[in-house]
């Protein structure tokens, strides 16, 4: 027996895992991962103490990110130094050759952004991460933040939308008030 539709949950996941394969090939194409990516950007955005701040704002654990961390600094994008007034903490800055890395691959990551985009009105994509915050809290999570936290600037923008339990064309299909 075959069901009527494809669960949601599969149709996310595939759609997750195209996109993400995606998004790795054009980070790789601009000459780095999405490791470094996501290190370089909280490292921009963040304003993070130590490694075990970076850690969690990646969302990694610290053995992990300690990995990434070796690599990029033999690559010369980063420096590591204990703190004077704490010699047990790291701390990790950028060099310029880490700058320029941030750049470039922020600028492959907004040229895939506007790809996914193509095509979509925005009410659409406003729409679309009004679902996505609908699902993560009907599996009962409300994830904020890392990786991506900063990545915005806020500000500058409409405000943020509450989460709502029920999207407004679900509330109106069902005969609720919108």
């Amino acid at each position: 027996m075959h069901p009527a539709q494809i669960p949601i949950g599969l149709q996310l996941t595939r759609a997750a895992r195209v996109v993400s394969r995606a998004f790795d090939e054009a980070l790789v194409a601009a000459g780095g991962s999405l490791p470094e990516w996501l290190v370089l950007l909280n490292l921009k955005t963040q304003r993070v103490a130590n490694q075990r701040e970076l850690a969690e704002a990646v969302g990694v654990t610290e053995p992990t990110l300690t990995h990434h961390l070796n690599a990029m600094e033999a690559q010369g994008l980063l420096t590591r130094r204990r703190d004077e007034a704490n010699r047990r903490v790291h701390v990790v800055e950028l060099t310029d050759s880490g700058e320029a890395a941030f750049t470039r691959l922020r600028d492959a990551a907004i040229a895939f952004d506007h790809r996914l985009r193509d095509g979509i009105p925005a009410v659409e994509l406003a729409h679309l991460g009004s679902l996505l915050d609908t699902l993560r809290g009907n599996v009962g999570t409300e994830e904020t933040g890392p990786p991506w936290t900063g990545l915005i600037d806020t500000t500058t923008k409409a405000p943020r939308r509450m989460r709502r339990t029920r999207s407004r064309r679900t509330r109106a299909v069902e005969g609720g008030s919108p």
